[in-house]
């Protein structure tokens, strides 16, 4: 039976998108509106990002054991169930440390089935097909971000003011989510194909081969020429941003006098959440669109300018306190346009670094070491700005962009790499 991808892309990469949201950023806001810490927030959450900085580790079972679709579909079940389980351990007296206890389980979780969705994809369809359907697998993955950010947050703000508690907003948000992960599981269970090449690994290899080639494909990515630019790049396009992320929706819900904007949790869903994240969508969009016509080389350094230049909108915003959601909605929108930009140029860099044997494993260590790169400066991030307050710490972020200038820099990228033509 040939199913059309229309059937099961969109949602195979939305359903992608929902935890990694929900870990990396609805888990900010929740404890947030919980009255904890920024320093404690940033810490905890930053480490959230462990499971994507090893993933590299373990995808070699997932190809190995079991099919991909199997996979996918457990995966899927069991992160409806951890979304369910993070709205009974919200109301209980260690909801801090049992809902974090379960983000780790979603983020092990999420990883793998990243895992799992993407081997998926390259199974199922053609090389043309696959082509054709990556701005269709983008598109479906970042209206997931929209919806978190946006919808779920803006419901749980609606939510809290109508029942009075925050708690038990957050709970029946995390209750109906786990439903509606449910739902996408059983949608999946009919709606994937059944593509012939997915099938398990074991017997395929003896056990000594199998060790050996596991080794091999870590020795050849460390091997490629220039690896130290390489990570330097992976680990520190992103220096600024892994600090200022962590920061942005707090900076946004904390009051004038913390040096906020004190914006409602819905007024955040509207302006970063939605009108922020459409930007950043279309942003992707143009950015990719550009590289097609005239390569990364050519492209970059507009790219780079765009990524880091519109980190200045929250130095302004942290200065001015300018009054109105349409004004602050639209700095953001700017800032997430920028950064919507820049990302495809690293993207479309780790796509380069991955070029070769064993692209689709080198590109999962290059996943994985882009994962670091943000788990690390966001750690200490909160601390950072706890300690020296919001306008120190977003014109720190603009100092922070020279590493990532330096490391660009050092990058020697091929002539007409990315173009359409020299494709």
């Amino acid at each position: 039976m040939n199913t059309s991808p229309w059937r099961w892309v969109p949602s195979l990469y939305f359903a992608q998108g929902i935890p990694y949201v929900v870990v990396m950023t609805l888990s900010v806001i929740l404890y947030k509106n919980l009255g904890f810490s920024n320093t404690d927030i940033a810490l905890y959450t930053s480490w959230l990002y462990l499971p994507w900085v090893i993933k590299p580790l373990w995808s070699p079972l997932v190809e190995l054991f079991g099919r991909k679709r199997q996979w996918v579909a457990v995966l899927q079940f069991v992160l409806g169930a951890a979304l369910a389980s993070v709205a009974l351990t919200l109301p209980g007296p260690q909801a801090f440390k049992m809902s974090l206890a379960v983000f780790w389980l979603m983020a092990f979780a999420s990883a793998s089935h990243d895992i799992a969705a993407d081997g998926f994809y390259l199974l199922a369809l053609p090389q043309k097909t696959q082509a054709a359907f990556v701005g269709v697998r983008s598109t479906a993955y970042r209206l997931a971000n929209i919806g978190g950010q946006g919808g779920l947050v803006w419901l749980a703000g609606t939510l809290a003011e109508r029942t009075g508690s925050v708690v038990t907003a957050w709970s029946w948000v995390f209750g109906v989510l786990g439903g509606g992960f449910a739902l996408l599981a059983l949608w999946h269970l009919w709606a994937l194909p059944r593509p012939v090449a997915d099938v398990p690994g074991p017997g395929r290899h003896a056990a000594g081969s199998l060790v050996q080639d596991f080794i091999g494909v870590f020795a050849r990515f460390f091997a490629k020429p220039r690896i130290a630019v390489i990570l330097g790049f992976l680990l520190l396009y992103r220096f600024p941003e892994a600090q200022l992320l962590k920061l942005a929706t707090p900076f946004l819900l904390d009051p004038p006098s913390e040096g906020g904007l004190g914006l409602t949790t819905q007024q955040v869903g509207i302006a970063y959440g939605t009108v922020g994240l459409t930007a950043l969508t279309l942003g992707g969009l143009l950015g990719g669109w550009i590289i097609s016509r005239v390569g990364l080389k050519r492209a970059l350094w507009p790219l780079v300018a765009a990524m880091h230049v519109p980190n200045v909108v929250f130095l302004v915003l942290a200065l001015v306190h300018p009054p109105g959601l349409v004004v602050v909605s639209s700095l953001l929108a700017l800032e997430q346009f920028g950064y919507g930009l820049g990302f495809t140029a690293y993207l479309m860099a780790m796509i380069w670094f991955a070029e070769g044997q064993d692209k689709t494993a080198h590109y999962a260590i290059c996943t994985g070491f882009m994962a670091l790169g943000m788990m690390l400066p966001g750690m200490w991030s909160g601390a950072l700005q706890d300690a020296i307050g919001y306008v120190p710490f977003f014109a720190w972020v603009l100092v922070a962009t020279i590493p990532s200038l330096v490391m660009t820099a050092l990058l020697c990228i091929p002539e007409g790499f990315g173009r359409e033509e020299a494709t």
